[in-house]
């Protein structure tokens, strides 16, 4: 697949909607997750929709809420909106409290489109790898970076590989699974060394 001017387009809309957001806890532009994230899509087989709603997953809730979505639908279309609105946990700031919103994330997401639960998954993977690899560094004070505790982070990443399995796996979902499980499994062991 050729990616076409909408991508470049979407990539500098996303650039420009996170340009002053880094990664929580480091100096790491944010716009990196969002070009991880896409790229884990297309390597998955996604298609041009699904990897410009994965660049801007994330907008609706960080950057605008509704207004935003619209935004999104109008420059992308209807496809790109849906997929981008299937990720969002909120579009209302301020956010509502963080285990009502994950709950609610995780009862929806199995019946949600193919689309919606690749760029999900996509996104879950690289998050909980930066996790890791973070973890691995410096250890247990990466969990004051985050809104919720190490065992409701924990919680959500072991829910979320229950809810994409119910769904149906592939190997997104597996590589993830693993990613979890190594995480869960370093955290009870303590780091690993680098």
């Amino acid at each position: 697949m050729i990616l076409t001017e909408r991508f470049r387009r979407a990539f500098v809309h996303a650039a420009d909607a996170h340009a002053n957001q880094v990664r929580k806890g480091t100096e790491i532009p944010y716009v990196s997750h969002l070009m991880a994230v896409a790229s884990l899509v297309l390597e998955n087989g996604g298609t041009e929709d699904e990897a410009i709603a994965a660049l801007l997953h994330d907008a609706v809730e960080d950057q605008g809420g509704a207004k935003r979505l619209e935004l999104i639908r109008s420059e992308f279309g209807e496809g790109v909106a849906t997929i981008v609105a299937g990720c969002t946990d909120t579009d209302v700031q301020p956010k509502p409290p963080w285990k009502a919103r994950k709950t609610a994330y995780l009862s929806h997401l199995p019946a949600q489109s193919a689309s919606i639960r690749l760029v999900s998954a996509a996104d879950k993977l690289h998050n909980v790898r930066c996790i890791l690899v973070d973890y691995r560094v410096v250890g247990e004070k990466l969990w004051g970076r985050f809104s919720a505790s190490r065992d409701e982070i924990l919680w959500y990443y072991r829910a979320l590989v229950v809810a994409y399995r119910k769904a149906g796996s592939s190997p997104l979902v597996e590589e993830f699974a693993r990613v979890v499980e190594t995480l869960d499994r370093e955290v009870v062991k303590g780091p690993a060394k680098m």
